[in-house]
């Protein structure tokens, strides 16, 4: 009896402790980052990687310099932290178990000579200088293998140490690695913008969605060096729909659903704006069907600079990280010709993907068609019934050997999608950035296209949206926009310039669009002239055969109707949703806080464009509507905004 009593309180000790194990507290670590002035720093790229030199988790500061890392196990990491102009930092941090370490950053600018960090812990408060070195927590200064690199997912890089960090301007979320001046090489189509329409004459409006973010971020790269982008490399699209914002899941069969909103254009007082809103359902990152991916990489000459193939690596080497055992990857590579790096290998042998990665080497001319058609080949052999069939591609888009025109890739790639497998492009790099090759690219390929300038881009596109960008689903989708009228003057479409349909387009099953992924959202803009507002406004004479007569729907409070069309990924006939937007005076101050963010980023690009239609928009205007709908900005892209908007204001009108 006594034996058999012990025995049980033994049990029950080792259950009392095992459940004390499983409830061991976990670390946290978080502060703030100033300049040296005090000033807080938002957008700040923050980096942490345990001590095998894999990231362990990326953040930004928000719009008051805060950052913070939750639920770490305890242990030893390396904190990065490099904001523009800045000079990066890199420390040691010790995190205790159950303890809360907070570290204070202060940069210092590119060419001065030494950041500071301050770290609170109990008990006391100690301050370091340094810029590669530092010690926090307690654990002695060093570096993990420099301040960037050599590391790909925990793999040692074969990519050359870059440079040291204060010879080369810094992106604000870090990595970009930039060598030298921009060449003249860099290619964007020119466009002319949307202007005034009479819905007399121009009863509709007609144009295919737009997901793309690569103009975005390739403005990013352009005032972090001192420069504003050229005209035609400002989509306003793209801009506009960098940013989530929070649109209602669609409900019922549709995998769609349309928001709309009205109010007080502030550019143009007496004018009015119209917000359209469409949102993809979200789908659970676990839940996604099996990936069948085939990564083709360009390892030709071009792709030597830091920002190019050594970023592409530990881009790729994140989505690596995303696999499950049920995915699939295979890489390709085109330089003079193309090959096969790794066949089909499953989701569960990372580290074998990783090796491959790192083994990859830049060098020689661009056949960039006939890696195209390798990757074509290889995701066809390996395709995946119900799954996620996909080429990525990521370049500097400079394809001169082979299949070279515009004309040919885009039939090839074509072919491919009507069979299932989509493209998507990532463009890297800068001084030969073949802008214009890559969005039609991917336009044509089902896909979508993104510029990719740090580290923490990469992570947003294949981490945090994956879902998004590597599945589809909807596909071929257009919208017509209806207008009253009784309602409205004249309208512009703000944006879209290179996505314009015509009218029967939208009915015509067999024309192309655009595709929206998991979780997606796309955002258009209308500027709305009101009746008996005078101004510069399109007039046509009085018909002589023919007069439109006004419909009893005319007299309503209907601004306009939005028309939406899609198709299901595999599917050939469109089917459609329909929604009315009500008039309404509404001050944009008064209107909701995602209205009032898209209008910002809207301004702003027109703003740089130097557009005919900016009206009084001014960046002081910019600054005051997206500094008051930030809203919760989980990964501080709002912020980073704001940050670039004062970027911009500081660059003289000779810069």
């Amino acid at each position: 009896m006594t034996r058999r009593f012990g025995i049980v309180l033994s049990a029950i000790a080792l259950l009392f402790v095992m459940v004390l194990l499983a409830q061991r507290p976990s670390s946290a670590l978080g502060g703030l980052i100033r300049n040296t002035d005090g000033a807080l720093i938002p957008g700040v790229a923050v980096e942490l990687y345990d001590n095998n030199g894999k990231i362990v988790a990326v953040t930004q500061s928000d719009h008051q310099g805060h950052y913070q890392f939750r639920d770490l196990p305890p242990g030893n990491y390396e904190l990065r932290a490099s904001g523009p102009g800045f000079q990066i930092l890199t420390l040691q941090i010790a995190l205790r178990q159950g303890r809360t370490e907070t570290v204070h950053v202060s940069l210092q600018a590119v060419g001065t000579s030494a950041a500071v960090v301050e770290v609170q812990n109990n008990p006391g408060t100690h301050t370091f200088h340094g810029v590669q070195g530092g010690v926090a927590g307690g654990v002695p200064g060093g570096s993990m293998g420099g301040v960037l690199g050599g590391i790909v997912g925990g793999v040692p890089s074969a990519a050359p140490p870059p440079p040291p960090p204060g010879e080369w301007p810094r992106s604000v979320v870090a990595q970009r690695m930039r060598l030298g001046p921009v060449e003249e090489r860099e290619n964007y189509g020119h466009f002319v913008e949307n202007g005034f329409q009479s819905p007399i004459t121009d009863a509709l409006s007609t144009f295919s969605i737009d997901v793309d973010t690569a103009s975005y971020a390739n403005m990013r790269r352009f005032l972090h060096d001192g420069n504003t982008p050229p005209k035609d490399a400002i989509r306003l699209e793209e801009w506009v729909n960098y940013f989530q914002y929070r649109y209602p899941e669609p409900t019922g069969a549709h995998p769609v659903s349309i928001t709309t909103e009205l109010a007080m254009c502030p550019w143009q007082p007496q004018h009015k704006l119209a917000r359209i809103g469409v949102k993809a359902k979200s789908i659970d990152v676990s839940k996604l069907p099996p990936a069948n991916l085939v990564f083709l990489v360009d390892v030709s000459g071009s792709m030597t600079s830091q920002d190019k193939l050594p970023l592409l690596q530990r881009a790729f080497s994140l989505l690596t990280e995303q696999l499950r055992p049920q995915d699939e990857v295979s890489i390709v590579v085109y330089a003079g010709a193309a090959g096969m790096v790794l066949p089909p290998t499953s989701g569960r042998e990372r580290m074998k993907i990783l090796s491959a990665l790192n083994e990859l080497h830049a060098g020689g001319s661009t056949a960039g068609a006939q890696g195209i058609q390798l990757a074509y080949r290889t995701a066809r052999a390996n395709f995946k019934s119900g799954g996620n069939n996909r080429v990525i591609l990521a370049t500097d888009g400079d394809f001169n050997v082979g299949l070279s025109t515009e004309a040919e890739l885009i039939q090839l790639i074509e072919k491919q999608r009507k069979g299932g497998i989509f493209l998507t492009v990532l463009g890297f790099g800068t001084g030969n950035l073949q802008d214009v090759k890559m969005k039609a690219l991917s336009r044509h390929g089902n896909g979508n296209y993104a510029y990719v300038d740090s580290l923490l881009e990469a992570r947003k596109v294949l981490v945090q949206e994956m879902g998004a960008n590597l599945l589809t689903l909807a596909k071929d989708v257009k919208i017509q926009v209806e207008f009253n009228p009784a309602k409205v003057q004249a309208y512009r479409l703000i944006g879209y310039e290179n996505r314009l349909l015509r009218p029967e387009d939208f009915n015509d099953d067999r024309k192309d669009a655009g595709e929206m992924g998991a979780g997606h959202t796309v955002t258009a803009l209308y500027e709305i002239v009101p009746p008996g507002v005078k101004g510069t406004i399109p007039s046509v004479d009085k018909l002589r055969y023919q007069k439109t007569d006004a419909t009893p729907a005319a007299e309503s409070d209907e601004v306009l109707t939005v028309k939406l069309r899609y198709k299901q990924p595999m599917g050939d006939t469109s089917q459609l949703l329909s929604v009315p937007l009500q008039d309404a005076k509404v001050a944009m101050r008064d209107a909701s806080e995602d209205m009032r963010f898209a209008t910002a980023v809207a301004s702003f690009a027109q703003i740089l464009r130097g557009s005919a239609y900016k009206g009084r928009a001014t960046l002081d205007q910019v600054i005051d509507f997206a500094s008051g709908s930030l809203g919760t900005d989980p990964n501080g892209h709002r912020a980073e905004f704001l940050y670039l908007v004062k970027t911009a204001k500081g660059l003289s009108p000779s810069e």
